[in-house]
């Protein structure tokens, strides 16, 4: 509970229209199987990771259930320095302490950077998408 604000004001920078207070809110009040990883430097909190446990289809991936990385981000001041790197071999532990061989992710086709980001951290893009909706009521 004492990393709740800390990990709130990172969230809200890499999801700036989410309701990030609810998200934390529940995590610590529902706890699920899924785990929030907190990196720290000099006793600051620099970066974090999401990660959830997928039992539903998960693109790519050949075995179920699936690590989730729901959301990775490094303060910007800290990046290029292995703070990403740290989560993501935790994240990677973390999958395998749980008995699961796949870690899936995924992000927007715009958002360049993270994509980058994701092959640099040894992802492998499986697949492209567009989504659709179509309105049929108002409510």
């Amino acid at each position: 509970m004492e990393d709740a604000a800390a990990w709130l004001a990172l969230r809200e920078k890499l999801w700036p229209d989410a309701d990030n207070a609810v998200d934390v809110d529940g995590y610590f009040a529902h706890p699920s199987d899924g785990v929030m990883l907190l990196a720290e430097r000099g006793g600051e909190a620099v970066g974090f990771a999401e990660l959830s446990v997928r039992r539903d289809w998960v693109e790519g991936a050949t075995s179920s259930p699936v690590g989730y990385l729901e959301g990775l981000f490094v303060a910007e001041a800290h990046r290029r320095s292995g703070v990403g790197r740290a989560l993501l071999a935790a994240a990677r532990s973390w999958v395998l302490e749980k008995g699961m061989t796949e870690l899936g992710s995924d992000t927007e086709l715009h958002n360049l950077a993270s994509q980058a980001v994701h092959a640099a951290l040894g992802f492998v893009e499986v697949e492209r998408q567009v989504n659709f909706i179509m309105k049929i009521a108002d409510r």
